[in-house]
């Protein structure tokens, strides 16, 4: 298993490498998104590949978040940066979102898978009367977006009710948006439930 980047880990991680491993690295994390600027450890040919693959796709790509990496890189700032402002960042948010989701929902509504990282939590909605796909459908309408869980078990060889029963939560939003994403999401579930008896 790849560790994070930007360290955005809260369990233990031993990264992995071998010369067949394409590891891609995202700059967003960093307050960077609209740089379109990632990082890739590989093989000379495959980057020289995709570099031109993506000069193609791109046309114009940018150079700003390229440079501002670079430098980052030379003065070992971006190690530095990652441990102490990023992963502190996301440690709080999730934190916090996992405080305003038990405020709204009890663990007999709502479990938490534990959080290790990375930008998202995964919500267990255990023995809910619906599926994640219509609670997704619902959210929405209300301007709520979650992903339901079923998207990321592709190819099971025989039906589990667990992927029908999670959904995936960005916790990054500021906390006052989160707290009315979640409320809505406590009145669906509520509403599901009330439907069931």
């Amino acid at each position: 298993m790849a560790s994070r980047f930007p360290g955005i880990i809260f369990s233990e991680a031993r990264p992995l490498w071998n010369p067949n491993i394409v590891l891609c690295m995202s700059l967003s994390k960093l307050g960077l998104p609209g740089s379109r600027c990632g990082i890739i450890i590989a093989n000379e040919k495959i980057i020289t590949a995709i570099t031109n693959m993506n000069g193609i796709i791109s046309l114009a790509p940018g150079g700003i978040g390229p440079a501002m990496m670079c430098e980052m890189i030379k003065r070992n700032d971006l190690l530095r940066l990652s441990e102490t402002v990023i992963k502190p960042f996301y440690y709080q948010r999730v934190q916090e979102t996992i405080a305003i989701i038990r405020r709204y929902l009890p663990e007999d509504r709502c479990l938490i898978h534990k959080p290790e990282g990375a930008i998202f939590l995964w919500l267990w909605f255990k023995d809910l009367p619906i599926t994640t796909e219509q609670l997704y459908q619902r959210l929405k309408a209300r301007g709520v977006l979650m992903v339901p869980g079923h998207n990321f078990f592709p190819g099971l060889d025989k039906p589990w009710p667990h992927t029908h029963q999670c959904m995936r939560m960005n916790y990054v939003p500021e906390p006052e948006k989160i707290e009315a994403g979640v409320k809505i999401l406590a009145e669906e579930i509520e509403r599901a439930w009330a439907e069931s008896h």
